[in-house]
Order: structure tokens, then C-alpha cells, then sequence
């Protein structure tokens, strides 16, 4: 497998353009966020995925995590990469100060999410959990539970997970029959969890759980959840682990991909029960779990972008080197790139690659605005924009990777289909991110029933205003005709806005028949999003061409990805919304017991 090489000329532009990080350095606390030091961050941390994590990368998938004598290890070189990825000080980079972090953008450590996962997504995995355990408890937590538990998770020195379903539960967490007894200041927690990403490991002195589980007075379903901070050693009052508590790993799970992060099947109650304490009040356990899955769900897109980003790398690299067939018009022996099949398939990569990151950063960036303007109303704007976005990143960003990865097997031929070559593995680690912190599918229900129907489609008609708004950009921009893009917008952006307003007219009085159009929906907003953010980079382009600025190799290509995704995704997006609106009835053709 050839190694990672992080993409910093397209990560700084998505963060410049999409992201706006120049405007995010005025808002209050990012004061300090100058093109230099991002620059350098970007630079050092592109070293460390490239020189460090990424040849870690296969050793993982061969060797995976193991369970010995109710300890698990992590594979060969995991645990240095990982004390230097702590006192490299990279686990705490966007986290409050005033418990460690370093209080910069999100949006710029969302770019070094996407270097750790395309250069080591097993590794990657294990900070991304923690980061979603201190942003709970950092909202949620108590005065003691932030004081005791952050330093300590911002670091990194100790992680974090989330322990949220069960065998018989699912996605379905209302079906969870963890109890937590209460037991003078804290709560006595029993039973099993299962699919806990990172949890157990020797990389870190402490694991901190994050356990959903019931009181015993608790009503049924989902209004009946509380959160536990559950950490598998008990805290002295210095801050150092102290004994075991009663927790341990059942098993791991034998997964088809990511070997060498350990998926385990957790037991809660050795000894009576194990020691947990409520986060907030009794019964808003879920509520407060959403704090650390929209988080998750950021992270997980960002990966399923990170793969397709590798995945694009391998192809090229390959297509230039591998000689098969005669290329028409080029002299015997020339590498398949030449090929115009195989340049299609590399084009499609590459411009899923572009729009995926390009709609993250732009999330992302909106999750910056949303916590550090000023204004209320500002804030309230940018976390519309941010709760209607993250489903449409998890899911659009995931898929694409899994379909990016595909290419990628199918450019290298019959060696795609070896392991040995390190593309198989690309493929097999991708196919969890469409599983991962709610299916797709939950993504889709939650983008429709939720995000959609609590305010009407508001945010999403703001959202494709913003589309249209654009089209005069692209008619009055010089130098390049960007009319097809100007064209496949407009056509993009009235498929959206029927689509939303059918959805919204029929969940109303069938909501069956709108979820069955839910997963094409958010294929829909992710391609048109897609293609808004792409016709700006065109623009962006060309307006840094007549500046005199950028690299032109760089600016010729974002216009020529631009383009490409104008022919050959954007006109979708007519097709998705007639399976929106009418592909619903024959979903639900068959009964059940028909199938």
C-alpha cells in the first residue's frame, strides 16, 4: 500500500473558502488564528499522518486488536504513535483552555480529522470518541465530573467512549435495559453493552464510558434514559486511576474491516455493579448522548470522505504506472491513465473527494460560527444551518467513500481484488462509515422527520436561497464560461426545492410514504450542496487567477472538477427527485410477509 500523502493545497482552500477561517479569526477567542500558525499546523500535522500513522495503516488490518487475559492490545506501533500524538498536544487542539485545550476552530481540527482517518481510520477512531465524551460531559457534566474527568480527556492521557446499545436494542436505544441503582453519591450500573469502539486498550492510563442505562422508576422507551459516566478505573483524589471497577471486556468483534480498532462487547456489574455517576438530571440521558453523536457524526463523515481521498490517491498513483492495453493516440507501453474509461473513473473520485470535503468544511465551519458569535440570533442561524447539514455530511460523505474505495478496486483491475496491494482494505475499512453513530438510512429519517418537519423546511428553503442566490456570480464571472454550471445549479436547485416541499405536504398525512423517498432526499440535498460549493470554488478560482495568486495547475484543475461534476453528478439530481416523489408507492408495494 502506497503511504498517505495528506492533500494540504486542497485542505487549505476548502478551509479558507468553505470554512471561512479568515472570518472565523475575528470572532472572540480566535484572535490568534493567523494564516501562518494555520499553515504550520497544517504542515506538522500532515507529517505526522503521513510519517506516522499511515505505515501503521496495514499493520493494523493484519494484525488487528486481541483479547489476552481480559486485556486488550492494539496492534505493533500503535501505542508510541499514540504518546506522540499526545504530547504532540493534538488531542486538545480545539478544546476549551480552561481545561487543557488549545481553543482553536473546529474547523481546522476537522482537517486534521480527515489526515488521522485517511492516513489510519482504525487510529483515528480512538480520538474522535474521546472528543465526543469531553464535549458531554464539557455541556452536561458537573463542577466535579468537568473538573475530574476533562484535563485528563483533552490531553488525551485518558480516552473516552460512548456505550450506547445492546443486543437486543439496536439503533433502537428505547429498547435498553441497563439499570443503575443508586447507590449514596453515585449510581451502581449492571448489564452489557455492545459494538464499543476503543473500549478497552493500552494506549491510555483510564477509559471513560459514557453508559446509557434506566433508574429503576424510570418511565419506558426513550424518556427513560439517564447518563452515566462510568471510568474503568475509579478516580483518587489526586486525579490518578485508582482501583479496577466492576466492568470488563466480554469479547471483540471480528469485523470485516478497521482490525486494529477494537469493536468490544463491554459487561457492566462485576462485584455488585459498577461505579457510575449521573451526568444531568435523571431521564435526559439521549438528549445529552445527541451532544456527542452530532459530534460523531461530523467525525464519521469526515472519514468516509478521508477514504475516498486515499482511496483516489491509490488509483492515481497506479494509473500512472501500470501499463495495460493500447492507448489510442499514445505510443505502445503507455500507463493506463491515458485510458478515457479509467480518466473517468479518476475524475469521478477526485470530484467526490472536492464536493465531500468542500460540504464538511463548510459544516464545520458553521459549527464554529454557531459557538463563538456574538449574537444570539447569529449563533441560533449558524445551528440551524449546522443540525440540517450534519446528517446530510455523515451519510453523503460515507457513501461516497464507499464508492470512491470501489473505484479504486476496480482502476487497479485483478489487483484490486488482491490484498497485497492495500486497496482491498481502503474498500473493507469504508463500508462501516454508512453503519456508524446511526445508519444512513437514520440519517435520512432524522434529515426528513426531524430537521425538515420541526420548522417547516424553513432552514432548507433558506439554504437553497442561498443556492440561487449564486447564480448571478456564475453568469457575470470572466475569463471562463461557466454556463453549464450556472444551468445544472438551477435545474439542481428547483429538484431540491420541489422535493422538500413534497416531503413536507406529505409527511403530514403519510409519513410512510415520505420516509420511503427519505434516502434519495438526502442523496439529493448532499449532490445539489455539492455542486452550489463546487461552482464557488470554480469562481474562488478564478477570481485568485486574476489576483495572480495560487498555484495555476491547482486553479486550471478546481475548474475542470468543477465542470466534470456539472456532466456527470449534478444531472442527478432531476432523476433523485422523481424517486423522491414518486418512487414511494412501489417501496411500499409489498406486505412483509410478501418479501
Amino acid at each position: 500500500m502506497s503511504e498517505y500523502r495528506p492533500p494540504l493545497d486542497d485542505i487549505g482552500f476548502c478551509l479558507e473558502e468553505f470554512a471561512d477561517l479568515p472570518g472565523l479569526a475575528v470572532l472572540p477567542g480566535f484572535g490568534e488564528v493567523t494564516g501562518d500558525l494555520v499553515t504550520s499546523i497544517l504542515a506538522e500535522g500532515g507529517k505526522l499522518a503521513g510519517e506516522l500513522l499511515s505505515p501503521l495503516n496495514s499493520i493494523g488490518d493484519q494484525q488487528g486488536s486481541r483479547l489476552e487475559n481480559g486485556v486488550v492490545r492494539t496492534p505493533n506501533g500503535f501505542r508510541d504513535a499514540y504518546q506522540r500524538f499526545t504530547t504532540g498536544g493534538w488531542n486538545g487542539l480545539a478544546f476549551d483552555p480552561a481545561h487543557g485545550g488549545q481553543g482553536l476552530p473546529w474547523s481546522l481540527s476537522a482537517a486534521l480529522q480527515e489526515m488521522w482517518s485517511g492516513a489510519n481510520l482504525a487510529f483515528s477512531l480512538c480520538p474522535l470518541l474521546t472528543q465526543a465524551a469531553v464535549e458531554a460531559i464539557g455541556v452536561h457534566g458537573t463542577p466535579m465530573q468537568k473538573a475530574l474527568f476533562l484535563p485528563k480527556l483533552v490531553s488525551g492521557e485518558w480516552t473516552g467512549t460512548m456505550n450506547l446499545t445492546e443486543p437486543q436494542a439496536g439503533s433502537d436505544l428505547g429498547q435498553l435495559r441497563c439499570r443503575a441503582v443508586r447507590s449514596g453519591e453515585h449510581h451502581l450500573i449492571t448489564g452489557q453493552k455492545i459494538f464499543i469502539t476503543w473500549g478497552d486498550h493500552d494506549l491510555a492510563g483510564n477509559i471513560v464510558h459514557l453508559v446509557l442505562a434506566r433508574t429503576p422508576e424510570a418511565p419506558a422507551g426513550t424518556r427513560g434514559i439517564s447518563l452515566f459516566v462510568v471510568p474503568k478505573f475509579l478516580v483518587n483524589p489526586g486525579g490518578t486511576p485508582g482501583q479496577a471497577n466492576g466492568l470488563r471486556v466480554v469479547s471483540l468483534e471480528r469485523k470485516m474491516g478497521i482490525h486494529g480498532s477494537p469493536t468490544c462487547t463491554m459487561a457492566y456489574g462485576d462485584n455488585g455493579g459498577a461505579v457510575g455517576y449521573l451526568v444531568g438530571e435523571e431521564n435526559r440521558g439521549l438528549e445529552y448522548m445527541f451532544t456527542m453523536m452530532n459530534s460523531a457524526r461530523l467525525g464519521i463523515g469526515l472519514q468516509g470522505l478521508a477514504i475516498a481521498e486515499r482511496s483516489y490517491q491509490m488509483a492515481r498513483d497506479y494509473a500512472h504506472q501500470r501499463v495495460q492495453g493500447r492507448v489510442e493516440g499514445a505510443p505502445a507501453g503507455a500507463p493506463i491513465i491515458g485510458h478515457a474509461d479509467v480518466r473517468r473513473m479518476l475524475m469521478t473520485m477526485r470530484t467526490n473527494v472536492e464536493a465531500a470535503r468542500a460540504l464538511a468544511y463548510f459544516a464545520a465551519g458553521a459549527l464554529d460560527r454557531a459557538r463563538h458569535q456574538p449574537e444570539a440570533s447569529a449563533r441560533e442561524q449558524s445551528q440551524r444551518l449546522v443540525d440540517l447539514l450534519i446528517p446530510v455530511v455523515k451519510a453523503w460523505s460515507t457513501d461516497l467513500g464507499c464508492e470512491t474505495a470501489s473505484l479504486a478496486v476496480q482502476v487497479h483491475g485483478g489487483l484490486g481484488f488482491i490484498e497485497t496491494t492495500g486497496v482491498a482494505q481502503l474498500y473493507r475499512d469504508a463500508r462501516i462509515g454508512p453503519i456508524y453513530e446511526g445508519t444512513n438510512g437514520i440519517q435520512a429519517i432524522d434529515l426528513v422527520g426531524r430537521k425538515l418537519m420541526r420548522d417547516r423546511g424553513a432552514a432548507a428553503r433558506d439554504f437553497i436561497a442561498g443556492i440561487r442566490a449564486s447564480s448571478g456570480d456564475l453568469a457575470g464571472a470572466k475569463g471562463e464560461d461557466l454556463s453549464a454550471l450556472r444551468a445544472g445549479l438551477a435545474e439542481g436547485a428547483a429538484a431540491l426545492s420541489r422535493s422538500t416541499d413534497w416531503l413536507i405536504e406529505t409527511y403530514g398525512r403519510e409519513p410512510s410514504l415520505a420516509l420511503a423517498g427519505a434516502a434519495p432526499y438526502l442523496r439529493l440535498f448532499g449532490t445539489v450542496a455539492g455542486g452550489w460549493l463546487m461552482a464557488m470554488a470554480a469562481l474562488a478560482a478564478l477570481r485568485r487567477r486574476s489576483e495572480g495568486s495560487g498555484d495555476s495547475v491547482f486553479l486550471k484543475a478546481k475548474l475542470a472538477t468543477a465542470r466534470f461534476y456539472a456532466d456527470h453528478v449534478l444531472i442527478q439530481a432531476e432523476a433523485l427527485a422523481a424517486q423522491v416523489m414518486r418512487g414511494g408507492p412501489s417501496v411500499l408495494a409489498l406486505q412483509a410477509e410478501e418479501f
